[in-house]
């Protein structure tokens, strides 16, 4: 992983086309430090969601289309950002970025 993005204040979060987790930055292994941190590199993602979130892991990495949305969880707001990450053309995996987002926030349409 770049030396930038190990301290950046996004959960980053990185595995293989299979589901194994391979690079994790630091904001990523304290979010899931209860799961394990940064043991979890090297263990399958597909162990630690529900039926229905490995499908649409599956979906995004088979598809090449992102999935986006807003969480809440533990007093915080979360957008949530999956999108499969590509070498020579082809997707080898899936990033997922974790951005917490004040629960108020300007909205701004630029033409």
């Amino acid at each position: 992983m770049s030396s930038w993005i190990k301290n950046f204040p996004v959960a980053v979060t990185v595995c293989d086309p299979d589901g194994t987790i391979t690079e994790m930055n630091e904001k990523s292994a304290e979010t899931f430090k209860n799961d394990g941190g940064y043991q979890l590199i090297g263990k399958n993602m597909l162990g630690c969601h529900s039926a229905e979130s490995n499908e649409k892991i599956r979906k995004i990495i088979e598809s090449g289309k992102p999935n986006v949305y807003t969480i809440e969880k533990m007093g915080k707001k979360k957008l949530i950002y999956q999108s499969p990450w590509y070498e020579n053309g082809k997707i080898e995996g899936l990033v997922e970025l974790s951005i917490e987002i004040p629960f108020e926030m300007p909205h701004f349409k630029r033409d």
